[in-house]
């Protein structure tokens, strides 16, 4: 038998380092379908999940893997599903369901080409704004993006605290190389990992009401068995969980689950920064494409070209306030993304005319290419 933490550092494959991150965390639940190029997840977490006494369960979609999910969070195991591609798609009306009954939960989208069945093992970045607006309503989301499996392994730790923090299901939007790179991993001892657990009720079981917040705006979840009154419902309801099918009772339902992450969006949001104190050519990236896009930086560099970096580490919420921030007095903001299009447009809702912004598009199904991103900035900077 393993530990739950494999100490020490490992030359470790993307998917991977998903599953020891989840692990890490605490996870003891993973319901999934196979699904190229996320099946790697599964597999790994279908090995270790029993030397835990965790539990893995192959469902017979990825509909009901979300669902397993959000079942076995209730029950009180922390769980996480991976996908990608149309497992994704199928799974989103769940994913809407776990945020109104707000349900921790994480759900790993390795992402291929697409649409449809697409390139089932080669990359894409096309699932982005899916991630956002997959399901249908408002609701709130947190979405992560890894660069490296020592950010598989990381972000997943993060995505769990997220979820119990805020009760609700969380994102991790790697892609393809990502997941199927092999690189150094380095797991720290079990004690130096932050792990957060979800607010539990502390008064009275016959006092507990499932949805009534507190001054943070989240409930403390009660766990299902552990004789607390437990109403949950995907309708809208009251903070007794019943059914409240009116405009009362959807205006301030919907407001608490939009607020109680934009409230917080200063702690959940993160990015990472070089050389922007003197950029007048900002290029912002996320996932894969960041790391060809600061070779693309330093090449732009030695042109004498002042070009800095910004990679979004959560997609979501968006680091608006940063971004508008490096906009003022820009030449121009480059977005080089493997779509035709899609955090680009989030740039430029915020940039709002401060400054140029331009998409550098990759075809999905190849390696991006630093030259396309510089072109870019040298057309920019001119």
């Amino acid at each position: 038998m393993r530990p739950r933490v494999l100490t020490g550092t490992h030359f470790m494959h993307g998917d991977f380092a998903v599953a020891e991150g989840g692990l890490a965390a605490g996870c003891g639940f993973f319901a999934g379908y196979p699904i190229t190029p996320a099946t790697e997840v599964a597999e790994r977490m279908a090995a270790r999940l029993p030397e835990v006494d965790g539990m893995y369960i192959q469902m017979e979609d990825e509909m009901g893997s979300m669902a397993a999910i959000l079942g076995a969070s209730c029950a009180g195991v922390k769980s996480m599903t991976s996908t990608s591609g149309p497992g994704f798609s199928l799974m989103q009306e769940n994913i809407g369901l776990g945020a109104m009954m707000e349900i921790p939960a994480v759900v790993v989208n390795i992402q291929r080409g697409g649409p449809s069945t697409g390139m089932p093992t080669l990359v894409g970045q096309q699932d982005m704004m899916q991630a956002r607006w997959g399901s249908h309503g408002d609701y709130p989301i947190i979405a992560y993006c890894p660069a490296s499996p020592q950010e598989c392994f990381d972000l997943v730790i993060e995505a769990f605290n997220a979820a119990e923090r805020y009760r609700t299901p969380v994102l991790v939007m790697a892609d393809e190389i990502v997941g199927h790179m092999t690189e150094r991993v380095v797991i720290p001892e079990e004690k130096e990992i932050k792990v957060v657990e979800r607010k539990r009720p502390k008064g009275k079981p016959i006092e507990y009401l499932p949805y009534q917040a507190e001054e943070d705006l989240i409930p403390p979840m009660a766990i299902a068995g552990e004789g607390y009154k437990v109403r949950m419902t995907g309708l809208t309801h009251d903070e007794k969980g019943r059914p409240a099918i009116s405009a009362e009772a959807e205006g301030p339902l919907l407001k608490r689950l939009l607020d109680k992450v934009s409230a917080y969006a200063s702690d959940i949001v993160r990015y990472e920064e070089r050389d922007t104190d003197d950029a007048d050519v900002i290029v912002i990236s996320y996932g894969i494409t960041s790391r060809c896009a600061n070779r693309a930086v330093e090449l732009a560099r030695k042109e004498g070209i002042e070009a800095g970096l910004f990679r979004l580490i959560t997609a979501w919420p968006f680091p608006v306030d940063r971004v508008r921030e490096l906009s003022e007095g820009a030449k121009g903001m480059i977005v080089p993304e493997i779509n035709y299009g899609q955090m680009v447009l989030e740039v430029e809702r915020v940039v709002c005319g401060r400054a140029p912004v331009k998409g550098v598009t990759y075809v999905p199904g190849t390696l991006p290419d630093p030259d396309a991103t510089l072109k870019a900035i040298r057309e920019v900077a001119k």
